[in-house]
């Protein structure tokens, strides 16, 4: 039978004596990996510098293991001790945006007898042992169909752009994180996907009854979309702003408190090149058509866009930090952060990742299931949402 399995995401956060990497972007350690024979199949145990959704499958003609893995960094799998003489070969690459695969290529027919994703100190095992399956029996389960949910949303289901800025409600777009193959993090029966739509839901409602906002979300339900994608949605959508939900957990469990996160120097470095090279050129700035121009004019026009699109990002983060602490609601001791999440990347849109807390922390989960709690979070956020906005509008005869 194939095998579908995804684990929690860790989260990465800088701070006054922070250690942690800020790129979200996970790394294989090759030194601390083996691929091995093993109680008669083959064993495989990925050391990781983080957790990640991920997930497992066989395919045939020939026959090989697929494992998918989201934003992995495979440079050193070269140096990984392979002594497992069902396994003929082993690489890499990325298969859709903002997802990597492992592909091992078997000497003949194996199924996943086991898979699990161990975490612990900020770091992730993969462990999966193969054991020697018949032909028909290999054949039946790579015949298995993709899950729906790895489908990418098809264009005709994004929303029709909005009109300009200044000249309607202010454009929404919020954005519940995981979902349908990607759960999240989990705890006592919950998970973060669950507990962010939910949320986002409410959210919506509120800011609906307000009457100053178009809101739309990224998901309706619990189904998987792309990270890029959600960028899609927003840009098909006409967002004047957009807010990715989480709640995710520290294997630590230390961490407490709503954080906001915006994109770090360094990835926004990074992210026009990236965004260029992978997305079509209608998918990357509103209004400007970069149909007929290369990678290296749209990152440019992009880190342009940029320059305007970052302080509109700082003056967002502090309205919605002084909206929340208004509201007498607990935030981390380091309520603002960057970090180099991929939903973060759209370069004239501004975009913060709200983690509302950490279902790591006992305190935190409570206060994530407690409706009364969820509406003052809500209510801050709008209010936070209304007071950027009108500041924004104020200053927007200042930009270009």
């Amino acid at each position: 039978m194939r095998v579908w399995l995804l684990i929690l995401v860790g989260v990465l956060w800088s701070g006054a004596g922070a250690a942690q990497d800020l790129s979200a972007l996970a790394r294989l350690v090759p030194e601390a990996s083996v691929v091995e024979d093993r109680q008669g199949g083959v064993a495989v145990d990925l050391a990781l510098s983080q957790p990640v959704p991920w997930r497992v499958r066989v395919l045939d003609a020939p026959p090989r293991l697929v494992l998918d893995m989201r934003e992995v960094d495979w440079t050193g799998l070269d140096a990984v001790d392979r002594g497992a003489d069902a396994v003929v070969d082993l690489r890499a690459g990325v298969v859709r945006q903002g997802w990597s695969r492992l592909v091992m290529e078997l000497a003949g027919p194996h199924l996943v007898a086991r898979a699990e994703m161990v975490t612990g100190d900020g770091g992730a095992r993969v462990r999966l042992q193969l054991d020697p399956a018949s032909a028909a029996a290999f054949a039946a389960a790579a015949a298995q169909p993709e899950p729906k949910a790895w489908a990418l949303p098809r264009g005709t289901d994004l929303p029709r752009a909005a009109a300009p800025r200044g000249t309607g409600p202010l454009v929404v777009v919020l954005d519940p994180g995981h979902g349908g193959i990607d759960p999240g993090a989990e705890r006592d029966g919950l998970t973060e996907a669950g507990l962010m739509l939910g949320f986002a839901r409410e959210l919506k409602d509120l800011l609906l009854r307000d009457g100053g906002f178009q809101v739309i979300l990224t998901r309706e339900e619990d189904v998987f979309v792309p990270l890029e994608a959600r960028i899609s949605i927003a840009r098909a959508a006409g967002a004047h702003v957009f807010l990715s939900l989480h709640a995710d957990a520290l294997a630590e469990g230390e961490a407490v408190g709503a954080t906001l996160y915006t994109l770090s120097d360094e990835a926004s470095d990074a992210a026009s090149q990236a965004l260029a090279e992978r997305h079509d050129r209608d998918d990357l700035l509103s209004g400007v058509d970069l149909t007929e121009q290369d990678d290296l004019v749209a990152s440019v026009l992009m880190d342009m866009a940029r320059t305007e699109t970052v302080p509109r990002i700082e003056r967002l983060t502090l309205a919605l930090e002084g909206a929340i602490k208004a509201a007498g609601l607990r935030m981390h001791r380091h309520p603002r952060q960057t970090a180099g999440f991929s939903v973060l990347k759209s370069p004239d849109i501004p975009s913060v990742l709200v983690e509302l807390g950490f279902m790591s922390s006992t305190q935190d989960l409570a206060r994530l299931i407690d409706p009364d709690w969820r509406a003052t979070m809500a209510l801050a956020l709008r209010d936070g949402l209304k007071a950027w906005a009108a500041e924004d509008a104020a200053l927007s005869a200042l930009r270009r």
